[in-house]
């Protein structure tokens, strides 16, 4: 092989890769490509799957999700093992406190074992429910628009049960309260 075809081979296989990586990436932003039918659609079967799940709390004990209907929700995927999570909740539970009572409703999902769960929970003072999951948990993140599989993971739910905002990846207070605050 010349030293001009070694260098169009490499050039044409950079393009390529170029390419590919520009198309997995609007294939793992979280819906910017997509229209907004299609998001509308994806949060309404979010909404349904996560309405339709019960998991067990801290003590065993079998919760429905849609016990919460008719509240503001915000629903937090975690585990005691990510670091962006554990960073996240303490403001979770300032807010829970804040604003429990305008009919605002913090579940934590934590994609754990139960032990490690309860024992960040208590250590932390978690002041909302706490459910426990595993891949089913997952599965709702997923199904609500986390296609990634990573957390932590955040749904705020309206009170009619819509889904109006996701944010993987660590969520700050300010951005979080822009989102629920208009809800209450």
């Amino acid at each position: 092989m010349t030293k001009l075809q070694q260098v169009l081979l490499y050039t044409g296989v950079a393009i390529l890769a170029v390419a590919a990586g520009f198309l997995l990436r609007g294939q793992l932003m979280s819906g910017d490509a997509q229209s907004g039918a299609t998001d509308a659609a994806v949060a309404s079967r979010g909404a349904e799957a996560i309405f339709a799940a019960s998991l067990p709390d801290l003590q065993d004990k079998s919760q429905a999700i849609s016990q919460w209907r008719g509240q503001v929700m915000v629903v937090n995927f975690w585990a005691s093992w990510c670091e962006p999570c554990r960073n996240e909740i303490p403001e979770f539970i300032e807010l829970q406190e804040k604003f429990r009572d305008k009919g605002l409703t913090f579940i934590g999902i934590a994609v754990d074992q139960k032990e490690r769960a309860a024992a960040f929970s208590k250590e932390i003072g978690i002041n909302y429910p706490v459910l426990v999951g595993d891949m089913k948990a997952m599965a709702l993140a997923e199904a609500a628009g986390n296609r990634q599989g990573a957390l932590p993971f955040t749904v705020v739910i309206d009170r009619n049960g819509k889904i109006i905002g996701t944010k993987l990846g660590r969520l700050s207070q300010e951005k979080l309260e822009s989102m629920f605050k208009p809800l209450l």
